[in-house]
């Protein structure tokens, strides 16, 4: 696990506060305003763990106690990336409150549960690293997506250990399948032990606050150590079998990067369930939403029904089928999950399931009929 004593606050020239090099700016000041004459310390957390944080201020790094703010609201608790409101003075400090986020990357904690757990605030750009040792996962790739999406950040794909693949013209078809899995964002084939396509990556974070995410094994702390120009983060070798690898990466940390921009490093995700994600869902899947407006009903669900447009996608190639089921898998889980938290979403589905049952019971009543 990194110590605190690991964090520092970089060398700014004259007339740059330290803050802004983890991503001040005049909002954040007026929405700080109110406590600022109070004689309280603006910062950035770079690191939570047991009810304690990391708090980068213009002062340095200083520990503080979020008890304060630790709601039974797991969506409330201080997180790695916010803001928060800490007293100038004390043993121990404490977190008074954090600003109003801008975005937060929410995954729920369980298919089997109804609690969210936020991984990061305030992110601008949601790192998903793909690692090329191993087959690519589009199905996996998705869901990362429509969570990154549905925080407000974008998305961008870096498929790491791009050495591995050393034929172009194969590592260009790779990055062509999660180009079309990924319509609208950013794809990069990169490799942190030679360097390839980290300046690309490097330009595209610098100025914004990134969140690395991926399964155990994707080469994330790797690629945060190759980004930061120094060994930061531990790491460790994964398994030749399946390239996986276990958790390097314990607790989420931001770090600032030489080139501009912060990044935020988490561990190794093995389950990314969604939470409430149905309009990122939406855009991972535009092209299904796109052929969905020309449906003969408007509520089509794309199975069955005549003159729908998602099917007829399916039967002329426009759309492989796969992405049609990943899209219907992921909308049925991110329904399920919105059930649990919503009584009216759950009336909501309970009023459809009674309706199509009884269009069906109709339909059958309609064909013993003509027999």
């Amino acid at each position: 696990m990194t110590s605190s004593s690991t964090f520092s606050t970089p060398s700014v020239s004259l007339g740059l506060s330290p803050l802004a090099l983890y991503g001040w700016d005049d909002a954040w000041a007026d929405e700080f305003a109110p406590y600022d004459s109070e004689g309280l310390v603006a910062g950035r957390v770079i690191r939570v763990d047991r009810g304690q944080c990391d708090v980068v201020t213009a002062d340095g790094v200083i520990r503080a106690d979020t008890a304060f703010v630790t709601p039974h609201d797991p969506m409330r608790v201080v997180c790695t990336g916010d803001w928060v409101v800490v007293e100038p003075s004390g043993n121990p400090r404490y977190v008074r409150a954090y600003l109003p986020r801008r975005t937060a990357f929410v995954r729920s904690t369980s298919s089997k549960r109804s609690e969210g757990q936020i991984l990061a605030a305030n992110v601008d750009h949601a790192v998903v690293a793909v690692s090329l040792a191993v087959e690519l996962d589009l199905g996996r790739v998705e869901r990362f997506l429509a969570l990154a999406w549905e925080s407000g950040a974008q998305p961008v794909v870096v498929l790491t250990k791009a050495d591995l693949v050393p034929e172009a013209a194969t590592l260009a078809h790779l990055v062509e399948d999660v180009e079309t899995t990924a319509p609208g964002v950013p794809v990069f084939a990169v490799s942190s032990s030679t360097g390839a396509g980290l300046d690309i990556l490097e330009a595209v974070l610098a100025g914004g606050t990134a969140v690395l995410l991926g399964q155990s094994g994707a080469g994330k702390s790797t690629l945060a150590n190759a980004l930061l120009g120094e060994d930061v983060m531990d790491v460790q070798a994964t398994r030749d079998m399946d390239g996986k690898g276990r958790h390097t990466t314990t607790t989420r940390n931001l770090l600032a990067l030489p080139g501009g921009g912060v990044l935020i490093d988490t561990p190794g995700l093995r389950g990314v369930g969604l939470w409430d994600a149905e309009s990122g869902v939406g855009q991972v899947f535009s092209e299904i939403e796109e052929f969905a407006a020309d449906c003969r009903f408007q509520d089509c669900a794309h199975v069955a029904e005549p003159g729908c447009a998602v099917l007829a996608a399916v039967d002329s190639g426009d759309l492989p089928e796969r992405r049609l089921e990943s899209y219907r898998k992921l909308l049925r889980e991110n329904q399920r999950i919105v059930a649990k938290t919503d009584a009216r979403v759950r009336a909501e589905i309970r009023r459809d399931w009674k309706r199509k049952g009884a269009e069906g019971r109709a339909a059958m009543e309609a064909k013993r009929g003509r027999w």
